[in-house]
């Protein structure tokens, strides 16, 4: 079986079709489903998904790219983060891509985050793009290892993956490790070690091959999966069996709630 470690299954594109995409997962053996947060004013519904749904989870925090919010305290976070089906801080963390600029308030949003994630004893999920040594630095200033998490949407290079390995993180995958250019990402799906690795669609983008360029979903997981698997030379059973592992040892979702 698989889990989607990262969607956004509350997104409109997505939530007018759910009675079908949560068919489709169990059809693809997907078993369940983590959807993340990206702002505080949708968490509600982010969370009620969570709430109607016994194998979808839900987190809370605000996306380093949402510039015009109110900034989260780190106790407000950990208030929210207090209910058994939200099972992670974030997603938190820095994009010097999309934005420019003096980017202090985003560092200051992703410090708030680490704290949370420590007082409330539950894991972050971490997006970084084209900021890789301020993060890290950044989680080693705060003491994220405390915390530990997910390297989401992972994208940089192996040293950077062993850094954060290094802090009690784990690096996730998602269709971007099918695409045929990926080629540096791919030599790291092949060296990041089983039991630090998982696996997303962040649904709805970056839909794996063979659907690249279509809405994505948690059913197309398993492409993922496969290409990992095809990687590593390694039956596809082996990776979801250690994902699906890793998920449960990471995020403890069924803590505090009967298992689904």
């Amino acid at each position: 079986m698989f889990i989607d470690s990262h969607c956004h299954l509350d997104f409109p594109d997505l939530a007018k079709d759910l009675d079908q995409l949560l068919h489709n997962m169990r059809d693809n053996q997907v078993t369940h489903a983590l959807c993340v947060s990206v702002n505080l004013p949708d968490f509600p519904r982010v969370r009620a998904l969570a709430e109607a749904h016994g194998n979808l989870f839900a987190s809370v925090g605000v996306h380093p790219d949402y510039e015009d919010e109110v900034e989260p305290t780190a106790a407000q976070l950990a208030e929210l983060a207090d209910h058994p089906k939200v099972i992670a801080i974030g997603e938190t963390g820095l994009d010097y891509f999309r934005l420019q600029g003096d980017l202090e308030w985003q560092r200051e949003r992703f410090r708030q985050h680490i704290r949370a994630a420590k007082t409330a004893h539950k894991p972050l999920i971490i997006h970084t793009r084209a900021a890789a040594e301020d993060t890290l630095r950044i989680m080693r200033e705060e003491g994220a290892d405390q915390a530990g998490g997910v390297m989401h949407c992972f994208t940089e290079n192996w040293e950077v993956a062993q850094q954060a390995i290094a802090m009690n993180f784990y690096i996730s995958f998602s269709g971007i490790v099918t695409f045929k250019n990926a080629v540096a990402l791919k030599e790291v799906a092949r060296l990041i070690p089983l039991d630090r690795m998982l696996i997303e669609t962040d649904s709805p983008y970056l839909a794996p091959v063979p659907f690249r360029g279509k809405q994505n979903q948690p059913a197309f997981v398993r492409h993922v999966a496969e290409e990992i698997a095809r990687l590593r030379s390694v039956a596809l059973a082996d990776i979801a069996s250690a994902t699906t592992q890793n998920f449960m040892d990471l995020f403890k979702p069924f803590r505090g709630v009967p298992h689904a």
